[in-house]
C-alpha cells in the first residue's frame, strides 16, 4: 500500500540521543548485544476505560522500509560526532530484530506491553521515536472515536477534521484511526484513496451563497447529484428558509424525477431544539425518510447530552475535536529498556525507579495474557508473567496487583490468551496483516463479546486489573531492593 510512511524516507525521523547512543554502543563493541525493549502506556486518555491499539501496519511498513541513504550519512558525519566504523555500519543497516505486538485494533490497558522489541541495541534504540509516534498518535485517535462511536450509538459518524487537523499525516493516519475506532465514513478525499474509507461530502455554505438565491443553489445541486442529494440548510435561516426550500427542491425537482431528499445537514444552533423541529416539519410533509445530519465542535458529552434531551439526528460530522483529540490530545506511550541479554541467551531483567511509583517498569523479557471468566467469557484482568512461566486455563494462578501488594489475589475458572503475536522475526516480516476492515470488525467484536460494559461507561468506568506474576512481582521487589542497598 502505497501509504505516507514508505513514500518518503523517513529514517532520520528520530530523536538526536538515539544516534549517540546507537554511536555509542558501536564503539563500545556492543553493536550486537542484544536487549528487550517495552512499549506501554501508564493512563487511560479521558479517564476512560481502556485504549485501541491502531498503527502496527505503519510501524511495519516503516521498520520494512528503514535504511539511510548517502544523504543521511553525510549529514552525521557534518556533524563531527561520530565515529567513521559508525557511519559505514549505518550504510547497510536493516532491522535485524524481533517484534511482538497485540494485534492492531486490541483493547488494551495500562502497564501492559502494547509492542515488546527484541533486537541488538543499536536496532531497538534507533526505532523508539517511529514506534511511539506511530502508535501514540492511532492510537490516540482511535481511542477518542470511539468513545464519540458509543455514544452515537445506532447514527453514523462521520470524520471531518481534516482542515483542524495537525498537518498532512495526522490527517491522513487520523482518518484511519477514526475508522477503526468506529467512524463510518471521512470528509478526506485521499483516506478513501488510500485505505478504502468511503469519501462523503456535499457542500460548503459558499455553494448556498455563490447563487443568487437558497432555492437556486439547492435545485442546481438536486439536478447535478438527485441519487444523494443532502441539503445544508442554515446559511441563512433554517426553519424558514433553509428546510421550506429543501423541501420545495424536494418536491418540484427529486420527486417528479424518481428520487428522493437523502438528508438535510444544519451547521450551527440548538442542535437538540432544531433536530427536533426538523423531524416533524420533514415527517409532515412526507420526507419521513429525509435524515438529519449536524455537526459543529461535536464530542461525546455533547452526543450524550443531545440524547438525552431526545434530538433527532441520523448522523454526525465530528471534525477537530475527534481528529485532535482534543479533549486529552497527548497519549503518553513510552519505550522502555526491560532486559539485556547474556551470552548464554537468557535475559538479564533490567529496572527503571523513580520518585514517582508510576514509573517504575516492570523488569525482565515478559509474556502478556488476558485472563478470561469462563462464565461471561469477559477478560476481567491482563496479567504478565516472566517468559519462562505458562498460565494452563483452569489451574489456579496466583497473582499481584501491583498498587495492592497485601492482597492474595489466585485466579480461577478462566481460561487464558497470550495477546502478543510475532511481526519480526530476526528482521525479516513473518505476520500477516489483516485488512482495515477485518481491524474494525475486530474492535467491534471485543467491545460486544469480551469487554465488560462497565468498562465503557463515559464516567467512571470499571478498572480492568492488570497484574503482575507472582514470579515477576518478586523480581520487581527483589530489584528495588538490591538497588536501595546499593
Amino acid at each position: 500500500m502505497n501509504t505516507e510512511t514508505n513514500t518518503r524516507n523517513l529514517s532520520m525521523l528520530m530523536d538526536f540521543y538515539e544516534l549517540t547512543m546507537a554511536n555509542g554502543y558501536y564503539v563500545k563493541g556492543f553493536k550486537d548485544k542484544w536487549v528487550v525493549f517495552d512499549m506501554f502506556y501508564r493512563s487511560n486518555p479521558d479517564n476512560g476505560g481502556f485504549v485501541i491499539s491502531a498503527g502496527l501496519e505503519q510501524l511495519i511498513e516503516y521498520i520494512d522500509n528503514l535504511s539511510f541513504t548517502n544523504e543521511d550519512i553525510e549529514y552525521l558525519r557534518s556533524r563531527n560526532m561520530f565515529d567513521e566504523g559508525f557511519l559505514n555500519y549505518l550504510k547497510d543497516f536493516h532491522f535485524r530484530g524481533t517484534i511482538e505486538a497485540v494485534p492492531e485494533g486490541t483493547i488494551v490497558y495500562p502497564y501492559m506491553p502494547i509492542v515488546t522489541v527484541t533486537a541488538p541495541a543499536i536496532d531497538a534504540q534507533l526505532i523508539e521515536t517511529m514506534l511511539l509516534l506511530i502508535l501514540n498518535h492511532q492510537s490516540l485517535i482511535a481511542t477518542k472515536a470511539n468513545r464519540i462511536c458509543r455514544q452515537a450509538d445506532k447514527s453514523v459518524v462521520m470524520e471531518f477534521g481534516a482542515r483542524r487537523a495537525q498537518g498532512a499525516d495526522a490527517a491522513i493516519l487520523g482518518a484511519r484511526a477514526c475508522y477503526i475506532g468506529g467512524a463510518g465514513a471521512t470528509a478526506t478525499t485521499i483516506a478513501d484513496q488510500l485505505f478504502g474509507i468511503k469519501a462523503v461530502g456535499t457542500m460548503a455554505h459558499s455553494w448556498i451563497q455563490f447563487f443568487d438565491s437558497e432555492y437556486e443553489a439547492f435545485k442546481a445541486y438536486a439536478e447535478i447529484y438527485p441519487n444523494d442529494c443532502t441539503l445544508l440548510i442554515d446559511t441563512y435561516d433554517i426553519m424558514d428558509s433553509g428546510i421550506v426550500n429543501a423541501v420545495k427542491v424536494a418536491k418540484e425537482i427529486l420527486e417528479p424525477a424518481g428520487h428522493r431528499l437523502k438528508g438535510v445537514r444544519i451547521d450551527s444552533g440548538d442542535l437538540a431544539y432544531f433536530s427536533k423541529k426538523l423531524r416533524s416539519y420533514l415527517d409532515a410533509n412526507g420526507c419521513p425518510d429525509c435524515s438529519i445530519v449536524v455537526s459543529n465542535s461535536i464530542d461525546e458529552w455533547l452526543i450524550a447530552s443531545l440524547n438525552q434531551q431526545g434530538a433527532c439526528i441520523n448522523s454526525y460530522g465530528v471534525g477537530e475535536r475527534m481528529i485532535t483529540a482534543k479533549s486529552d490530545p497527548v497519549f503518553g506511550g513510552v519505550y522502555k529498556l526491560a532486559a539485556v541479554c547474556a551470552e548464554d541467551g537468557s535475559y538479564i531483567p533490567r529496572i527503571k525507579i523513580s520518585e514517582n511509583p508510576e514509573k517504575i517498569t516492570n523488569p525482565g523479557k515478559k509474556i502478556l495474557w488476558r485472563i478470561y471468566d469462563n462464565d461471561t467469557h469477559h477478560g476481567f484482568c491482563d496479567v504478565l508473567t516472566l517468559d519462562d512461566e505458562v498460565i494452563t486455563d483452569g489451574v489456579p494462578f496466583e497473582v499481584k496487583y501491583p498498587t495492592k501488594p497485601w492482597k492474595d489475589i489466585t485466579l480461577t475458572n478462566f481460561h487464558a490468551e497470550k495477546l502478543h503475536v510475532t511481526i519480526f522475526e530476526k528482521g525479516k516480516l513473518v505476520y500477516k496483516q489483516p485488512s482495515l476492515n477485518e481491524i474494525r470488525a475486530y474492535v467491534q467484536k471485543q467491545l460486544t463479546e469480551t469487554v465488560w460494559i462497565e468498562e465503557q461507561r463515559l464516567q467512571n468506568p470499571h478498572i480492568h486489573y492488570t497484574d503482575l506474576s507472582l514470579k515477576l512481582y518478586q523480581l520487581k521487589e527483589q530489584l528495588l531492593e538490591s538497588n536501595h542497598r546499593s
